[in-house]
């Protein structure tokens, strides 16, 4: 187990106390232990951070100067960052090592391998997974079971694909990817061409790709189409959540991060930076600059031309009385906008009347 003092110096943070405590793992501020971390990103919790017991805190150097302005445990160590969220993630991430499961190198019997295909020996492939003629599986990723890898697709280095993942032919994955349970990559692109003389919906073929950069990672049950002629593309860095559709022809932008529920239409196109709420539904053909906020339950259907602005469409939370009250009053707007026309229109009659 490291020491507080150890961690201080990988992580370039600065240290308060002596940092001898060797410590195993993260806890909430009002459970941890004598061995445990636990952090501090929000001066709202500034009093169970006086309380805790934790054997180290993460925290801001301004709440370390308001905890030791209110007597905190002088034994207690601290390491103070200007990110407290960032470094606890950090440093959690070389906890959960120690506790998430190991693969090992190899390809399990029960798994299929067509003939071409090319796994690199130091991937995992796990029990009853398939990989298609072509397919390309890159060092040390794993397929941890029942993932499909279809006819040259390709997976980076270092991606991580768990159970009942889809890949279907063509797509191309980069490195250190995560993608969790039943997500669907390179499903067809709802295309259909309406014939209303032959009473029928034509299908287009879904020709393009999934293009996906290094370092992506997309929650379970996530949808992400091929495109129809182009490619569907997701950028270096992007983090998306469980049950999001990003339709064809889509490009999402490096390091944006996507709440569930979203819906992006086809041929949107979404900047880079960009922080989208959960339950976010796109329009097609839009674009949105790079550093836009959205909060969620938000409807696009403009495209959003100046970056790193906040944008919200719905309306606040009210008792159900106060919105029926408001609602009634929005179904009038249309009378009360041509009452209004008619007002003016008889202010400027009598106002010419006096000259």
């Amino acid at each position: 187990m490291p020491t507080i003092a150890e961690l201080a110096e990988r992580y370039s943070a600065r240290l308060a106390g002596d940092g001898k405590a060797q410590v195993s793992s993260f806890a909430p501020l009002n459970q941890a232990g004598a061995d445990q971390l636990a952090f501090l990103a929000n001066p709202l919790y500034r009093n169970e951070a006086i309380a805790s017991k934790a054997a180290g805190l993460i925290l801001s150097e301004a709440d370390y100067e308001f905890l030791v302005a209110c007597g905190a445990d002088s034994q207690r160590s601290f390491l103070i960052h200007k990110n407290p969220y960032a470094l606890f993630a950090r440093i959690a991430q070389e906890f959960a090592k120690n506790a998430t499961p190991q693969y090992l190198p190899g390809v399990h019997p029960s798994a299929v391998i067509e003939e071409g295909a090319d796994i690199a020996s130091s991937a995992h492939v796990g029990p009853l997974c398939f990989v298609a003629k072509g397919a390309k599986i890159g060092e040390r990723s794993v397929l941890v079971s029942q993932v499909h890898v279809g006819e040259y697709a390709s997976i980076g280095d270092d991606a991580l694909l768990y159970p009942n993942v889809t890949i279907y032919y063509n797509c191309q994955l980069g490195d250190r990817n995560i993608i969790h349970s039943g997500t669907v990559i390179g499903s067809d692109g709802f295309g259909f061409a309406p014939d209303l003389a032959a009473a029928e919906w034509v299908k287009v073929p879904q020709t393009g790709r999934v293009v996906i950069g290094n370092d992506v990672e997309i929650g379970s049950n996530t949808s992400v189409d091929r495109g129809a002629l182009a490619d569907t593309k997701i950028d270096h860095g992007c983090k998306i959540d469980n049950l999001v559709q990003i339709a064809h022809n889509a490009h999402i932008g490096s390091l944006t991060v996507i709440a569930g529920n979203t819906a992006v239409a086809g041929s949107t196109t979404i900047g880079s930076m960009c922080m989208i709420g959960g339950s976010t539904s796109f329009s097609g053909h839009l674009k949105i600059a790079d550093r836009t906020t959205i909060s969620g339950g938000t409807t696009i259907i403009r495209s959003i031309e100046k970056p790193g602005q906040h944008y919200t469409s719905i309306f606040p939370m009210l008792p159900h009385a106060d919105w029926e009250k408001n609602a009634a009053i929005l179904r009038g707007l249309d009378k009360m906008r041509q009452k209004i026309k008619d007002l003016e229109k008889q202010i400027k009659t009598i106002t010419e009347e006096k000259k």
